[in-house]
């Protein structure tokens, strides 16, 4: 780091101050040039704001404070466009999507006079969806902590964005709760249909196994998967049916997983899937939840300010659409 004996003039004893070393070079006494801002944002969306100032210092021989890194890095991830850089020039014919939350610590501060006494500490959802076209390996993301409305609107663009048009065949796949199938179906029922992910069918039979052939759990469990898998869920309803617990019984796994599956019948078609080479499980999206979201913002003792959060998703949403390069030529100083 080399230092600079600036010259400093004034218009008169009291006048302006002209600086200009300042005005030639175009950068401002104790400013940020936009270069190291992208630094700072580089490291600040990858490492907690003390390890970003570390490693600054060690590859650039700056030394910054961490309020700098946190400033910086907030203000362009709540600057950076989010989750799209637009359309493709033809829409897909088949598209696979999926929709699911993920939990991460938030903390509200206290409204009395000492901020450090009294913080809310709770955790918050973050709901992610992705999207692709079966022939490209990475999906384009959509992150929010809003509402259910927000999110479904973001899974929209979400598609959009991945190739959506109104031919496009729609291949959704996840947990089966409620709400989710629900906004499947609003958005995208006309052209698709939503699959329970078969895994987290095959946790809810393991349990099961456990009671109806506790001696070989793993043979009952392989015989119910093998009748799902052959559009049989009818045949595992009726394998459950004889060993249902009675309703006073507290412990009912039996009872939850006929129910759960029952309810579900209709979004069972993973032979159909399997044809068409599309994926039954949701390991997808439970892997953007890893990269795209805990990898950052669940790291040891960290907690965050909800608006705070939201900057840090559009960041790591924007850098996993390979929107980076897009923004920084148009970014504000």
């Amino acid at each position: 780091m080399v230092a600079v004996i600036e010259q400093l003039l004034r218009l008169d004893r009291r006048g302006a101050e002209l600086r200009p070393f300042c005005r030639a070079a175009g950068v401002q006494p104790r400013g940020y040039s936009r270069r190291l801002q992208r630094v700072l944002t580089d490291f600040g969306a990858e490492a907690s704001f003390d390890g970003a100032a570390t490693r600054v210092r060690e590859h650039y021989g700056i030394t910054v404070p961490v309020a700098a890194v946190r400033q910086h890095t907030l203000r362009h991830g709540k600057a950076i466009a989010t989750p799209t850089s637009g359309h493709p020039d033809q829409p897909v014919a088949q598209l696979i999507t999926q929709l699911d939350g993920s939990m991460i610590p938030v903390m509200q501060p206290s409204t009395g006079k000492d901020a450090r006494q009294g913080r809310h500490l709770f955790w918050r959802e973050v709901r992610l969806c992705s999207a692709r076209d079966p022939g490209t390996a990475t999906p384009i993301y959509g992150a929010t902590l809003g509402s259910a409305e927000t999110a479904a609107w973001l899974w929209v663009q979400t598609a959009q964005a991945a190739g959506l048009g109104s031919a496009t065949r729609v291949h959704g796949v996840g947990d089966g709760a409620p709400w989710i199938v629900a906004k499947f179906e609003e958005n995208f029922g006309a052209q698709g249909r939503y699959l329970v992910d078969f895994y987290h069918v095959s946790e809810y039979l393991a349990a099961v196994a456990l009671v109806i052939q506790p001696k070989n759990p793993q043979a009952w469990h392989r015989r119910q998967q093998g009748r799902l898998l052959e559009n049989n869920a009818a045949g595992v309803l009726r394998a459950l049916r004889p060993h249902r617990e009675p309703e006073p019984v507290t412990d009912q796994p039996v009872r939850t997983a006929q129910d759960y599956l029952h309810a579900r019948r209709d979004q069972m078609d993973y032979a159909g899937a399997r044809r068409q080479g599309l994926p039954i499980g949701s390991g997808e999206i439970e892997s953007g939840h890893r990269h795209v979201i805990q990898q950052r913002l669940k790291l040891a003792g960290g907690w965050w300010k909800e608006v705070h959060a939201q900057a840090m998703l559009n960041l790591r949403v924007a850098r996993a659409n390979q929107l980076w390069e897009n923004y920084w030529p148009n970014a504000k100083n």
